[in-house]
């Protein structure tokens, strides 16, 4: 009769994987060693080692399962000590009795243990080495017990944590998965109740003892010694006997025990049956089977438990309300999935259980609303844990975005040297350096982030944005591809690798790279930027489909129904583009660039009175943007020369001048007013100041040749010709759609 342990509930099949791979290679260990032991065995001799393979197998079967699982190791220990009491029964019979054999009996089992001992000194200094030489470290909230600074309540609370695993092995009812962060409190006194479980789990152990000797003595059945061994040896590092761990209690680490567990209860049962008659034993199996369907419903449920991670988190909750862990885990589920409030309710929830979360505390700060509150939760999350990279972070952010730079830098330096490989640090603090026009300092700091966190896609994406703003565009694609093959779905770099391209005229490559982005995703920014390509392509039915289906995703963008209004107007539907931007104005916000849409479309169906007063109602909109203003004026000089108003255009030109003194254009029109006026000195005058802006415009040449020209025949006292004077800047207010740039 034997209960299999695969139906245990402590650890779910479903994410017990290791350990259900732990178990076997720990079975194959133990099993491999005996086969190694054989051989005659006399009554005055020690078995010897009959097949080396098989011991070398063992050893490289136990070296398997302690990389499987940390506490593989400990089937060494199982082997050596079985071998000594069971497979030497008879060396060790004759010294309870009081004889004392020579060394020479236990020279076949001293070599055994040599070898062993020494594989495993070998084994466990090669693991201490890849750790770096030392021990994991934790924190309180991880083991409170370890932090304790008396002696007595560490005991007594690593004595009880012995006893309650063992009733989570007998009676699995209350399952978590995980245990930290007062699930447990403290045993901090010898009159806590609890203290008797401990007690009563000392009274099993040591009966199970007196009744291994017993039965070694009368050489008779070895299950109890065996289940003993099983039970108690894979336990040992998760005991806090010999280092600190980094947990309370962890279900997991209970699988591998529980194959003594079941090998003593299947003993007990059978020893049962032996007592009882037929009837007591037909009992005893029906229990037996009641007690592997409930440990085989249990397990079920657990997996239902480990289906998601919010069915994880909520079944933590209902066992453990009183886990501030469990509830912070939730809290990042629910952050994660956009259910803020309810985040915050849990956040709030951990920080009453345990206020000195610092994680909590800081993940509290990213979901306020006001920046006060923010920068109080990150402040007190560092008051808590001054190295906390996160809270450094999102505390330097905070206060860059106020313009309190000094302080900022110092927090994200701080950050990166905590966290030397969290990537948006860097970025955030290269950002920082890159806005101070300290670029040398932030390529430095972009390079050591790369150098410690080579493998980051986003921060190669970034740097690739920093280096076109300086002007190295070939590195910056170098990174660009480097995100996308780091991260093939990085459409961002993917579009802004088709800027790069498209600012480099290769055309063919943007267009492929923007599409390549649209097959990860469908997304406005990427749609815009191919939309913008084709309409200065030339390629408006393209352009048309790609802003309609931005326009469906986000309905409420004025700017993209404007550019999908522009390139109406280009693929010739002016009706359509005239009612979308009349459309447009009508929602009441205020859109200057669609009245000067508007103007062009009035102006292409000679309506130049409503062409011209729409720009006036741009006009009135005040615009704070100077160029836009003289821009304006521009464009309304010219409606008004089309329209024969020439002293209202070119007082309208002379406004535009006024604010922005680099139009060339406009200072050509105006001196071409005055040369149809005939006043040459002062056309004289305006042309060479164009010039000045624009000295290679032929157009501007040839106004002043004709001038000369005009000039010369008038002082001649000739008859002057009707001349054509070239006016350039006449249209020019009609734009394509912008192209944004950066990521």
């Amino acid at each position: 009769m034997e209960m299999p342990w695969a139906v245990e509930p402590v650890v779910s099949g479903v994410v017990g994987r290791a350990d259900v791979l732990a178990c076997l290679l720990f079975l194959l260990t133990f099993l491999s060693y005996i086969r190694s032991v054989g051989g005659c065995v006399s009554e005055d001799s020690v078995p010897s080692t009959a097949s080396v393979w098989s011991l070398v197998i063992s050893l490289l079967l136990g070296t398997c399962a302690m990389l499987v699982k940390e506490t593989g190791i400990t089937v060494f220990g199982v082997c050596m000590l079985y071998d000594a009491l069971v497979l030497c029964h008879k060396p060790l019979v004759n010294h309870l009795y009081g004889f004392r054999p020579s060394n020479l009996l236990y020279s076949s089992f001293i070599k055994r243990a040599c070898v062993i001992s020494g594989y495993v000194v070998i084994i466990m200094s090669l693991r201490l080495w890849l750790m770096g030489g030392s021990m994991p470290l934790f924190s309180e909230q991880d083991n409170p017990a370890s932090f304790s600074q008396y002696l007595l309540t560490r005991i007594l609370t690593y004595s009880y944590l012995l006893s309650f695993n063992a009733w989570l092995l007998l009676a699995p009812i209350m399952l978590c998965y995980d245990w930290q962060v007062g699930s447990i409190p403290l045993v901090e006194s010898l009159t806590d109740l609890r203290n008797i479980a401990t007690m009563l789990l000392a009274i099993v152990m040591i009966s199970f003892c007196l009744h291994c000797i017993l039965s070694l003595q009368r050489q008779e059945s070895r299950e109890v010694l065996v289940g003993l061994l099983f039970l108690v040896f894979p336990f040992i590092p998760a005991s806090n006997l010999f280092f600190n761990v980094g947990f309370v209690v962890a279900e997991r680490v209970l699988y591998m025990p529980s194959m003594g567990y079941c090998i003593l209860v299947t003993h007990g049962l059978g020893r049962l049956c032996s007592l009882v008659g037929r009837c007591g034993t037909t009992v005893l199996s029906v229990s037996m089977l009641l007690l592997l369907l409930l440990f085989s419903l249990k397990t079920v449920q657990q997996n239902y438990v480990w289906l998601s991670r919010e069915a994880l988190f909520k079944s933590g909750i209902q066992t453990l309300p009183h886990n501030a862990k469990v509830h912070y885990n939730y809290a990042n589920f629910l952050k994660d999935s956009g259910r803020h409030e309810e985040a915050i309710h849990h956040y709030t929830t951990a920080l009453r259980l345990y206020p000195r979360h610092a994680s909590a505390l800081n993940n509290l700060g990213t979901l306020t609303h006001s920046a006060e509150e923010a920068e109080h939760y990150y402040r007190k999350a560092l008051v808590t844990n001054p190295q906390h990279n996160r809270a450094l972070f999102n505390l330097g952010n905070l206060l860059k975005s106020q313009g309190k730079e000094k302080e900022a830098e110092a927090l994200l330096i701080d950050s990166i040297c905590f966290g030397p490989h969290f990537p948006d640090a860097y970025s955030s603090l290269a950002s920082l350096y890159a806005e101070q026009k300290r670029f040398s300092e932030a390529n430095a700091v972009y390079l050591k982030g790369l150098e410690n966190c080579p493998d980051n896609s986003d921060l190669h994406n970034n740097y690739g944005v920093f280096l076109v703003d300086t002007g190295k565009e070939d590195l910056a694609a170098t990174h660009y591809q480097e995100a996308v093959r780091l991260k093939p779905a990085h459409y961002v770099a993917m579009v802004n690798l088709g800027r790069l391209l498209r600012s480099s005229n290769d055309n063919k490559a943007a267009e492929s790279w923007y599409k390549r982005a649209l097959q990860v995703t469908r997304k406005v920014e990427i749609l815009t930027p191919l939309g913008a390509l084709y309409y200065n392509t030339g390629h408006y039915e393209e352009a048309l489909q790609v802003y309609r289906e931005a326009v469906a995703l986000q309905p409420d963008s004025t700017d993209i129904w404007l550019a999908l209004a522009q390139v109406l107007v280009m693929a010739g539907y002016t009706t359509d583009a005239k009612k979308m931007t009349l459309d447009i104005i009508s929602r009441g916000d205020s859109c200057i660039e669609c009245y000067r849409l508007l103007s062009a479309i009035y102006s292409k169906h000679g309506n130049f009175t409503e062409a011209l007063d729409a720009l006036d109602r741009a006009l009135q909109q005040n615009p704070s943007d100077v160029t836009v203003q003289a821009e304006l004026y521009f464009s309304k000089g010219n409606q008004l020369r089309e329209m024969n108003q020439l002293e209202q255009a070119f007082e309208s030109y002379k406004l535009a001048v006024e604010l922005k003194p680099d139009q060339s254009q406009a200072w050509m029109n105006m001196g071409g007013i005055q040369h149809i006026k005939g006043d040459y000195a002062a056309a004289r005058m305006y042309y060479q100041r164009a010039l000045l802006l624009s000295p290679g415009s032929k157009h501007l040449k040839e106004n002043l040749a004709k001038l000369d020209r005009l000039e010369m025949k008038q002082t001649g006292g000739e008859q002057l010709p009707q001349q054509t004077l070239h006016h350039p800047g006449h249209g020019s207010d009609e734009e394509g759609p912008v192209e944004t740039t950066g990521d």
